[in-house]
């Protein structure tokens, strides 16, 4: 065993696919976590991972077939410190943040990101965010994923904390999204009601699964386009689980252009992140009781694609 406290959290348990047979555990196991190689280093040097019920070595190369148990999670530092991270404030008054989130941009700290995300640079607008909820991610009600651009709102007080936390929970927190999709959805709406639960093949990847927890994504296609064939919608999510949006589009065989996670990868298109944008968020302030809402317009390089797809293509000389 090392000296290395692992932080407790869900164990992690899958068998080695044929695909991967051969590889080096900590390579095997980085590829499901996600986690750097010197992590998941740490945590088979603390006995955190087992190999068919055994203590695994980090340099063990793994077989088909093998159960690979993770018991634990790289530990995590103390609790985040300000940092000059640039933060785009939409919205501020002495309870809520509102800001524009940039792709690229991850939100709290985690396993490989220890540093510089939005919540540094929130703590240096902001040390008293400190105090607010939980010290690993102070401030933070909800989040988008490290490549979605968007709104979201940030509580400085826990009085606004608790309110919003609260409002989530209740559903009553409008939050629409753009993003663009391979292929024309059958309907121009719906709503995709399917839970959602962790990938037993990639652990860090989301699935639609039975055993998974409800979730509700609303639609509605604002343009088709025909070259290629793809579709802009409006999406409002009706509860928030990770990923929700990607998985559910993806699952539905509209995956999202540009997600590489999801399926979104394909010629003729090509987009180095999600075309996914959090455009309009909405909610009764936690404190006063006001209504606010807020928009914000697709970042240039999300626009430039639209632009491309609207412009028809020159016809050629005869």
């Amino acid at each position: 065993m090392g000296d290395l406290d692992l932080r407790p959290g869900d164990d992690r348990d899958w068998t080695v696919p044929e695909a991967l047979a051969g590889e080096r555990l900590d390579r095997v196991v980085a590829m499901e976590t996600g986690w750097s190689r010197a992590e998941v280093q740490a945590v088979v040097a603390a006995g955190g991972v087992e190999i068919d019920g055994r203590p695994a070595q980090k340099s063990l190369r793994v077989r088909a077939g093998q159960r690979v148990l993770v018991t634990g999670s790289p530990a995590v530092a103390g609790p985040p410190v300000a940092e000059a991270v640039p933060v785009d404030v939409r919205h501020a008054d002495p309870d809520v943040f509102v800001v524009a989130k940039p792709a690229g941009l991850v939100v709290h700290p985690g396993a490989g990101h220890a540093h510089g995300t939005l919540v540094h640079g929130l703590l240096a607008l902001d040390p008293g965010i400190a105090a607010v909820g939980d010290p690993q991610r102070p401030g933070i009600v909800h989040r988008l994923d490290r490549d979605t651009s968007g709104l979201m709102v940030v509580a400085r007080t826990e009085a606004a904390y608790d309110g919003l936390v609260d409002a989530l929970a209740r559903r009553t927190v409008q939050r629409e999204y753009v993003a663009l999709v391979w292929g024309h959805p059958e309907h121009a709406r719906g709503v995709i009601d399917a839970p959602i639960g962790r990938s037993t093949s990639r652990r860090t990847r989301m699935a639609v699964r039975r055993e998974g927890k409800g979730a509700r994504t609303a639609y509605e296609v604002q343009e088709w386009f025909v070259a290629p064939e793809t579709a802009r919608l409006d999406c409002r999510l009706e509860t928030g689980r990770t990923h929700q949006i990607r998985v559910h589009l993806g699952a539905v065989g509209h995956p999202i252009v540009g997600d590489a996670t999801y399926g979104g990868h394909r010629p003729g298109l090509r987009l180095d992140r999600p075309f996914l944008h959090a455009a309009r968020l909405g909610f009764t302030h936690p404190v006063t009781g006001a209504a606010l809402e807020f928009t914000e317009p697709l970042p240039p390089e999300l626009a430039e694609v639209l632009d491309r797809l609207r412009t028809p293509a020159p016809t050629p000389d005869v």
